[in-house]
């Protein structure tokens, strides 16, 4: 079961795993109403490393970029659903736009300066909150 750690420790986190030799994959987004796309994304970046840090876009930013209504789910919930998957090692929610303080896309920059890879992973096709939300609304199921 991952940790939730503050945003303030992850860059020392992620320093300590990569000096004992652990691969470190960090990957961030929403992760609101956790879904089977969401599971299979995260599974795969597990696949690549050692240990998966998975960064939460917070409330502000989530009502932001997905509008009113959203998130469904609080930050704090949302952090403690991903931290019970046995795929996640470590949780942290940011406050910023962008993940560039715990090093994420699209800060390839970064990752590349320090020895690290950027993977893009794809995205579950027909999988995702939004049309989950928007099936609820028209009273179907998700298939």
């Amino acid at each position: 079961m991952g940790i939730v750690v503050p945003i303030d420790e992850v860059e020392a986190l992620g320093a300590r795993l990569r000096t004992k030799g652990q691969r470190v994959v960090f990957t961030n987004g929403h992760f609101d109403l956790l879904h089977v796309g969401h599971l299979r994304y995260l599974q795969g970046a597990r696949a690549l490393g050692d240990v998966l840090v998975v960064g939460v876009n917070d409330d502000a930013v989530t009502t932001q970029r997905k509008g009113l209504g959203r998130p469904i789910l609080p930050e704090s919930e949302r952090a403690e659903l991903l931290a019970g998957l046995v795929c996640v090692d470590y949780v942290t929610v940011f406050h910023e736009p962008t993940a560039e303080r715990s090093v994420a896309l699209p800060e390839a920059e970064i990752v590349a300066g320090y020895g690290g890879e950027t993977v893009i992973l794809p995205l579950e096709k027909g999988r995702s909150t939004t049309s989950i939300v928007e099936a609820i609304r028209k009273g179907r199921s998700v298939r």
